[in-house]
């Protein structure tokens, strides 16, 4: 049996222990290729081939297929880039968290496009510009399906006319500017796009037959203008403008996700002009969602101190077929049945109401004298189809005579099946508001009718007809 000591002097005099070769160095160049390759970071790679001497100023790095560089400088970068053998890469991934100038980022483009990646992705968290006219052209990229562009407040230009991105799939944008409209008919291949806080676009246009899922993520947009006869996901977040409009034509589309926000434009100082919706009442937050059993909707709307500029809903978003309608009302104290009405309009073929009345007793105010709240002075005499409504919750009631009003329309537009009413704080039983429920539920003795006190106590009322059937 070989001892210890022997072992030692076979492997010294075949440079596995102090000698010329080590066991790792002695590999074949391909399988230790694939070793590096499975670091992934280039500079891992690189301090990995100094620990075998055959590797050291070999830079079998530089022959990786992919290479990722993160928390290393951009000079180091650069110098790196330069002395990649593979001008064919799987993936090329820099990230770079240090301050550079606009030139150095277009440097490194130019860098990029030389090793020709099929998966590109380039963070610059931070990109000083002298002058944010002057754009940085974007080189192109024939090999790449995917790119990632997060560079901090870049303009960004296409390369000469006529140049395509043949083969791009995937573009991710982050923080840059540019003409969507001209760089999306540059890409013949695109399925899914992500344009995340791109400055200086006040209108997306997306006009493509091929791409498939569409995310837009903006600080304020006055438009978006769609045209993707294959568009399957669609999500949208950000502050609309009081102009703001949407042209969707998208007839594949079955997942829509859009969060919207109406801040109001500055006038002047103490003003703003927001998003009026009907008479007092200001759009506050817009969420269309996909649900179950189809699209949700979700509307937050507040009593307005400011200029309005009253639009129509669907003059500003092109709406599904909905099934569920969920507002959230901060009324002040004031009537809300016809804004609800009008909204029940545009939305007639929900099956489910939900409404919730935000109670704050240091905010409710008095109505004055024809108070445009109470417009039109007929909506508790109105009518409309509502025949796919079967069932309703409301939340904070109080059972003042304008509400029970509107619940008394309800039941009159739809064939509600089940009501749901959530009282009010310092809302009792024995009040004339629980009293003025309770009637109304007598009076349609076919829905499955409940009431809970704040706290959640229930205050149950069944027809005797509908208990003897049980």
């Amino acid at each position: 049996m070989e001892t210890r000591s022997a072992r030692r002097r076979r492997l010294s005099a075949q440079g596995g222990v102090g000698g010329g070769l080590d066991l790792i160095g002695g590999l074949h160049d391909d399988l230790l290729l694939q070793i590096l390759g499975r670091l992934r970071c280039a500079a891992a790679a690189a301090r990995t081939s100094a620990l075998c001497r055959r590797w050291r100023g070999s830079g079998l790095w530089r022959h990786l297929p992919e290479l990722s560089f993160r928390g290393i400088a951009h000079g180091a970068i650069e110098a790196a880039l330069a002395q990649v053998a593979l001008l064919k890469l799987s993936l090329l991934d820099i990230e770079i968290t240090d301050r550079l100038p606009a030139e150095a980022v277009a440097s490194l483009l130019r860098a990029a496009a030389r090793l020709d990646p099929a998966d590109l992705s380039i963070v610059v968290a931070w990109v000083v510009q002298t002058d944010e006219m002057v754009p940085i052209e974007v080189p192109s990229f024939p090999r790449a399906t995917s790119i990632t562009l997060r560079l901090h407040k870049l303009h960004l230009a296409l390369p000469a006319q006529g140049v395509e991105f043949p083969v791009l799939e995937r573009l991710s944008v982050t923080s840059g500017r540019f003409d969507t409209g001209a760089l999306i008919s540059r890409c013949p291949h695109l399925r899914v796009l992500e344009l995340i806080h791109c400055w200086g676009i006040e209108t997306i246009t997306v006009h493509s037959p091929t791409i498939e899922e569409l995310l837009v993520i903006s600080g304020q947009l006055r438009g978006v203008d769609i045209v993707a006869p294959m568009l399957k996901k669609f999500t949208l977040r950000s502050d609309v403008s009081v102009d703001f409009g949407m042209s969707l034509l998208a007839p594949e589309v079955e997942n829509l996700s859009w969060k919207c926000w109406s801040h109001g434009q500055f006038l002047l100082p103490g003003e703003s002009l927001a998003v009026g919706i009907d008479g007092i009442w200001r759009l506050v937050r817009l969420e269309l969602g996909t649900g179950r059993s189809g699209f949700i909707l979700g509307l937050d709307i507040g009593r307005s101190y400011c200029v309005l500029q009253e639009r129509n809903l669907q003059e500003m978003f092109p709406f599904p077929k909905l099934s569920i309608l969920e507002l959230c009302l901060d009324t002040r104290g004031h009537v809300y049945g016809g804004v609800v009405l009008n909204l029940l309009r545009i939305c007639n073929a929900i099956q489910r109401l939900k409404l919730v009345i935000n109670r704050d007793m240091w905010k409710d105010e008095v109505c004055p004298p024809d108070c445009p709240c109470d417009q039109p002075q007929n909506w508790r005499s109105q009518n409309i189809s509502l025949m796919g409504l079967e069932v309703v919750e409301i939340k904070n009631f109080k059972g003042s005579g304008h509400e029970v009003d509107f619940l008394k329309l309800l039941f009159r537009c739809a064939p509600l099946t089940k009501v749901t009413v959530k009282l009010a704080p310092k809302v009792v039983p024995n009040s004339r508001g629980c009293k003025n429920v309770l009637k109304v539920f007598r009076g349609n003795p076919s829905a499955d009718c409940h009431v809970y006190l704040k706290r959640g106590n229930e205050v149950i009322y069944r027809p005797a007809s509908r208990c003897s059937r049980r």
